[in-house]
């Protein structure tokens, strides 16, 4: 058979596999198909738990006095450079937004950094970075008290930090700009992109997300996936959407109480939210139907469920205080088996083995479904 000229010939009656991703059990959802037999106790002890948690991780009052007081004099300076550059030259800066955790309220105690994307409209070089960090140190220390700061050029940025908090000042630009980077001299296009997509983040969050329950819980979740390994691979954007999804995406569309949602939350990724084929969690600020968990590699999926499946057990059968951070012990529930009540839970073991020569083609096809369906949406 010969070639066809836009490339191999397929068979007669070939079609390609339309991808049909599954939707996991979700009893929030699915509450009046299955009518519970007698009303649920109440579980004011894990209530009482979570929120004794969140007080807990929350910054005290000197730790959020400091950060804003460091980003207040920083998000000045900036203001000043777009208005009034004057001699400065290194690069003309075009916007400043605040992201990250600080500007949304789950800034986690102990983790005092606050987060600026700063929009240039030149060309973004090292040598633009580094003088803009020269120059905002100048003006800060020009301050009457004068600012002492510590700056570390990075290779997003900088970051400027005193004794009681840090400021990371993340560089992007102008959309015009993309095409004319050159690897080797401007920064990475892919990080510059991630910063404007925080911009994207905080506006939608801002908007959407405001209900203090989601920022409770994003808080807690955030703190368990520092302290268990398995989560490491949900970024903060992926504990945001799951925060909001588990409080808000139910029948009444109205908060749920937060006990119910930190078991929610972990039946969800439990029953396999972001799993291969699932249809997760779409990301609001993307075009098409992108799903937040395909960021993630097949085996970080795989390990997140079986983590969340352990961490389920062991808060089924009274384990939530470890769980939650609240007793020592809980760093080696996903790791070691444990015991409770005369219940033995062991950690799961994985499900997805990584090909030694080949990928796994099907779940290639489903993943680049997403960005095919981005692209065509953009």
């Amino acid at each position: 058979m010969p070639p066809h000229r836009g490339g191999m010939m397929r068979p007669p009656g070939f079609q390609p596999r339309k991808f049909i991703p599954h939707i996991p059990f979700d009893f929030v959802m699915g509450e009046n198909s299955f009518p519970k037999v007698k009303a649920a106790p109440e579980d004011n002890d894990l209530t009482q738990a979570l929120l004794k948690r969140n007080q807990d991780l929350t910054p005290s009052p000197q730790e959020q006095a400091a950060v804003l007081n460091l980003v207040t004099k920083i998000q000045s300076v900036m203001d000043n450079l777009i208005v009034a550059p004057g001699t400065f030259d290194s690069c003309q800066v075009d916007e400043v937004r605040q992201v990250g955790s600080f500007k949304k309220g789950t800034m986690v105690s102990g983790r005092n950094v606050a987060d600026i994307v700063v929009i240039i409209k030149t060309l973004p070089t090292a040598e633009a970075v580094s003088g803009l960090a020269t120059k905002v140190v100048e003006d800060l220390r020009k301050q009457t008290p004068p600012e002492i700061v510590n700056l570390n050029v990075t290779e997003e940025g900088f970051q400027l930090a005193n004794r009681g908090a840090a400021v990371r000042i993340l560089i992007t630009t102008i959309h015009q700009n993309y095409r004319k980077l050159d690897p080797e001299i401007h920064l990475d296009l892919k990080v510059m992109q991630r910063h404007m997509a925080a911009i994207r983040h905080s506006r939608w969050f801002e908007e959407n997300a405001h209900h203090s329950s989601i920022k409770v819980l994003i808080r807690i979740l955030r703190d368990m996936k520092n302290r268990f390994e398995g989560l490491e691979a949900l970024n903060p954007w992926i504990l945001d959407l799951l925060g909001h999804y588990s409080i808000m995406n139910n029948p009444t569309r109205q908060a749920l109480p937060i006990n119910v949602a930190f078991r929610r939350c972990l039946q969800l990724l439990s029953a396999g939210l972001f799993l291969p084929g699932s249809t997760g969690v779409v990301d609001p600020c993307e075009g098409g139907t992108v799903r937040v968990h395909t960021a993630m590699t097949l085996e970080q999926q795989d390990v997140v469920c079986l983590t969340a499946q352990t961490l389920l057990r062991v808060l089924t059968h009274g384990g939530y205080k470890q769980v939650l951070g609240l007793e020592r012990g809980g760093a080696h529930l996903t790791t070691d088996m444990s015991v409770w009540d005369g219940i033995v839970v062991s950690p799961l073991d994985k499900a997805y083995e990584k090909p030694a020569d080949t990928e796994d083609k099907d779940t290639e096809d489903m993943e680049a479904e997403d960005s095919t369906e981005a692209q065509d949406s953009a």
